[in-house]
């Protein structure tokens, strides 16, 4: 057969044996052949090929292994996720603005992505990573996401709070947390649960920004100027807590960090010396996990320039950082 010819079509009878001798019989009874419509033969399903994108192509054979066995699971998943819905095991769902059908994940790259960022969130333990899912479908459920981003929050109050601006060298965008944005704290924390949908909105706004073909993650800046610790009260530490467990479980992997020490997945930058002693003395005790997430830049321009600057171009980094853009 000469190259990119098709091969032979299937005949349309396929030959089934027929070698069963009569009981009894002594003689070599020869097998006849009989005819079967070949609509009547069972075929075997074929699976859809594998769409790869730059993200996919960097994935281990370990990491693909457990996403295999990950995406089995989804209609398991889905059904625990949305235990309400009795048809939750064959529907789609839509997760920051991706399409995951439990039956066929493997025709979007974009959802092979997501799933392993609650793999790598979990080690590569894909029953952890599995309640890790499930867990978050319940909570933005629970939260009601859709609602959380209809809302209007007081510009007031939360516009000085956080902002999304520029991107890094890579593509990947920024987002700052200015936690002395207002100092009137009672106005900011006295509704722990307006404040908690708020700052999800934020974050949703800033996933949303992800195509999770080229970029899955971004670079996250927590500016403690003008904060003092000894003045938060009961209600912004109750909303400190429950944002962060709020990060942890329900949004894997979303910060950024090169393999080097030159750039980190979080900068903390005006950080109060009070809690910069404390990150230096715990800092033995962290794993290198923990640390590999965070840079500790303390305060003074000069100083908080040399640290983001190798991950932001000037041109994207606002002046109060060191850069040369007119931001917030």
């Amino acid at each position: 057969m000469s190259e990119g010819a098709s091969a032979p079509a299937e005949p349309e009878t396929t030959a089934v044996l027929n070698a069963e001798p009569s009981q009894g019989s002594e003689s070599h009874v020869a097998p006849v052949l009989t005819e079967t419509p070949a609509d009547t033969v069972e075929k075997p399903v074929p699976s859809l090929p594998e769409l790869q994108s730059t993200l996919t192509k960097k994935f281990t054979d370990a990491e693909w292994k457990a996403l295999s066995e990950f995406r089995h699971q989804l209609p398991d998943v889905f059904a625990e996720g949305y235990p309400d819905n009795p048809n939750a095991r064959e529907l789609p769902i839509t997760l920051w603005g991706v399409a995951i059908d439990p039956a066929h994940p493997e025709k979007d790259a974009r959802v092979s992505v997501i799933l392993m960022k609650f793999l790598r969130a979990r080690n590569m333990i894909v029953s952890e990573a599995r309640e890790m899912l499930i867990s978050t479908l319940r909570w933005r459920v629970s939260i009601n996401i859709e609602e959380v981003m209809k809302e209007e929050f007081p510009e007031d109050i939360f516009g000085s709070l956080g902002h999304i601006y520029g991107h890094d060298k890579e593509g990947r965008p920024v987002v700052y947390n200015v936690y002395g944005g207002n100092q009137d704290l009672k106005a900011v924390f006295g509704d722990v649960r307006r404040f908690i949908r708020w700052r999800v909105a934020l974050m949703e706004r800033s996933v949303a920004l992800l195509d999770f073909l080229e970029i899955d993650q971004m670079v996250q800046i927590h500016d403690y100027e003008g904060v003092s610790f000894t003045s938060r009260d009961a209600n912004s530490k109750a909303a400190a807590s429950e944002a962060t467990n709020i990060f942890q479980n329900h949004y894997p992997s979303f910060w950024y960090a090169l393999p080097s020490s030159i750039c980190y997945k979080k900068f903390f930058v005006n950080i109060p010396t009070l809690l910069n002693w404390m990150f230096w003395i715990f800092k033995p005790i962290l794993s290198a996990n923990t640390l590999a997430k965070m840079s500790v830049v303390g305060s003074g321009h000069h100083a908080i320039k040399k640290a983001l600057l190798p991950c932001i171009d000037a041109t994207q980094l606002p002046k109060r950082y060191g850069g040369e853009a007119d931001a917030f």
